[in-house]
């Protein structure tokens, strides 16, 4: 879609100072989707030169313009399959061509936040840190579950934008296990859970994403009983925070919730018992 409103596309941070109307570009697949009458300068953070993909012993990190299709196919790092197969199950969750693949960018799905935003759920999943650079030169760092705090908000002030993703070392060596739920064979995911469970202290996490508004999730110190899990999920998201709207009732997301939880728990109960 033409933005009849932008008046100049400019190179991100040679641009000058953030002002009312400016909006930061990276893959454009939902900036162009619809009309954005608010805008009147779009600043391109792709001439950046950012490496999409950098691994070091601290852990994966994600450039904010790193595609689809460039996160999909990184299959050189030395970490187990399993972990490869949750990257290739989150990126398949987006259910677009390759063309969307080529250009939408990990950045762009996180600062979109909707709650189907499969980068969300990768990077709450494995406790991922977003990068932030501030319009006076600062950075912060803020957990991808607090960064997204509701449907298409997230902890972003005027001017600033979003670097990188960090995925920890640590959860890319855990064990995970990963549901996703529809309406449609194809549809939008309605509910989307990972579990991951540490091979080193047995530790248990499950992040619910897709059914709430925002990213939950849950921690145990181990995998714990199904009456446990059960409770904690009914305890730790409220009626309220399930989404509402034509992807599916709150109801039933509150149902596939729980069901998509114990079978994520027996999965990774079954393989630690292996």
């Amino acid at each position: 879609m033409d933005l009849n409103t932008v008046q100049a596309v400019v190179a991100a941070t040679a641009a000058g100072a953030w002002r009312p109307g400016d909006a930061w570009l990276a893959g454009g697949t939902y900036l162009f989707s619809e009309p954005q009458q608010h805008l009147r300068r779009l600043r391109d953070l792709t001439d950046e030169g950012w490496s999409p993909l950098t691994l070091t012993p601290h852990g994966l990190e994600i450039a904010a313009t790193c595609t689809i299709s460039e996160l999909a196919t990184f299959t050189t790092a030395p970490r187990p399959m399993i972990q490869r197969e949750l990257i290739r199950q989150c990126c398949a969750a987006f259910l677009a061509s390759f063309k969307i693949w080529s250009v939408a960018t990990v950045g762009g799905n996180l600062c979109t936040a909707l709650p189907a935003g499969p980068m969300i759920s990768l990077g709450a999943a494995l406790d991922g840190i977003c990068l932030l650079l501030t319009p006076d030169g600062g950075r912060r760092e803020l957990p991808v579950a607090e960064f997204v705090t509701g449907i298409g908000t997230t902890a972003l002030v005027p001017g600033e934008f979003l670097r990188s993703m960090t995925l920890p070392a640590p959860a890319l060596r855990c064990r995970a296990a990963f549901r996703k739920g529809s309406l449609f064979p194809f549809g939008r995911s309605a509910v989307l859970l990972i579990g991951r469970t540490d091979p080193v202290d047995g530790s248990f996490v499950l992040t619910v994403t897709a059914s709430t508004v925002r990213p939950v999730q849950l921690r145990f110190d181990t995998i714990p009983s199904a009456t446990v899990l059960r409770q904690a999920v009914m305890d730790g998201i409220p009626a309220q925070q399930y989404v509402d709207d034509v992807h599916g009732m709150p109801a039933w997301r509150r149902h596939l919730t729980l069901v998509f939880a114990e079978q994520i728990r027996t999965e990774l109960a079954e393989w630690n018992a292996s």
